[in-house]
């Protein structure tokens, strides 16, 4: 039953923009190169063969690789589009 002026299905939209959304960012962090890098793009560090076997197209050392993923991590990680708040901007 719809209240307000959210239809029946606001609820799954919403699911599905979130889901959408996430699988969006997935698909740009993904590193498209085959080939690995020798040296880290970030500190210059050779990179570990048993890293570059393990990931295909690898670019940063491990420490780098964490460091980024952490700070993407803290960002976007709520769905503006579905709270009320922006809702009511």
């Amino acid at each position: 039953m719809a209240s307000g002026w959210a239809s029946d299905d606001a609820v799954n939209q919403q699911i599905e923009s979130t889901i959408t959304d996430a699988i969006q960012k997935v698909r740009r962090q993904l590193n498209t190169q085959t080939v690995s890098e020798d040296y880290c793009l970030e500190c210059g560090n050779k990179i570990a063969e048993a890293r570059k076997k393990a990931i295909a197209g690898v670019q940063y050392c491990i420490t780098c690789q964490n460091d980024i993923d952490k700070q993407r991590k803290n960002v976007d990680l709520f769905n503006r589009r579905g709270s009320k708040d922006s809702q009511l901007r």
